[in-house]
């Protein structure tokens, strides 16, 4: 009985085993601008895809929605709005190759600290159905009336697809599997 048990346990953990989490990409380079009307990256590179580096794997660029409160001078909150999108090259094995996201900002953040650097943090939403970014983070100096980003951190969390004729059927079979075991009192 015990053995039956373990098994239906296995079972019902194999759904959860299915699905991934997260993946990060990692940026440098690109320029983010701004004014009121809000902010936006240019030119900024993808540096790392879910652990795979390489010089160019991609690029990242957004626009966000205007700000709420503060300004682009001062820092502040934008307002939901703009795009974002990542587009990946497949220059490196295991990096795909076209756009992977597309969506657009719910919320952000534009911060300025000491020794004139910045950071916009911020939430993204799908437009594509796709996995969804929910920490997008970068940074940099100011340089000419622009942020020269030196880093920058995204975090995209992937929607799990379920697959609930396959698992259902492998679950199934399993128990059932189980019982004809114990029937013929193998266990």
């Amino acid at each position: 009985m015990r053995r039956v048990l373990l098994l239906i346990l296995l079972c019902l953990a194999l759904p959860l085993a299915a699905s991934a989490s997260s993946v990060d990409i990692q940026t440098t380079g690109g320029t983010i601008t701004g004014s009121n009307a809000g902010l936006s990256l240019s030119g900024d590179t993808v540096t790392s895809y879910a652990g795979i580096s390489g010089s160019n794997l991609g690029t990242v660029t957004f626009t966000t929605g205007a700000f709420v409160s503060g300004s682009a001078l001062a820092g502040g909150n934008t307002g939901a709005g703009g795009s974002f999108t990542i587009t990946l090259n497949g220059s490196v094995m295991g990096v795909p190759s076209g756009t992977v996201f597309t969506g657009t900002f719910t919320s952000g953040m534009w911060t300025m600290h000491a020794g004139g650097t910045w950071t916009f943090s911020g939430d993204v939403t799908s437009s594509n159905g796709m996995a969804t970014p929910s920490l997008v983070t970068f940074s940099g100096s100011l340089s000419n009336g622009s942020i020269n980003v030196a880093s920058g951190d995204i975090v995209v969390t992937t929607t799990p697809v379920p697959e609930p004729g396959t698992l259902g059927l492998l679950g199934t079979g399993l128990v059932g599997l189980g019982g004809l075991l114990r029937r013929k009192r193998i266990f």
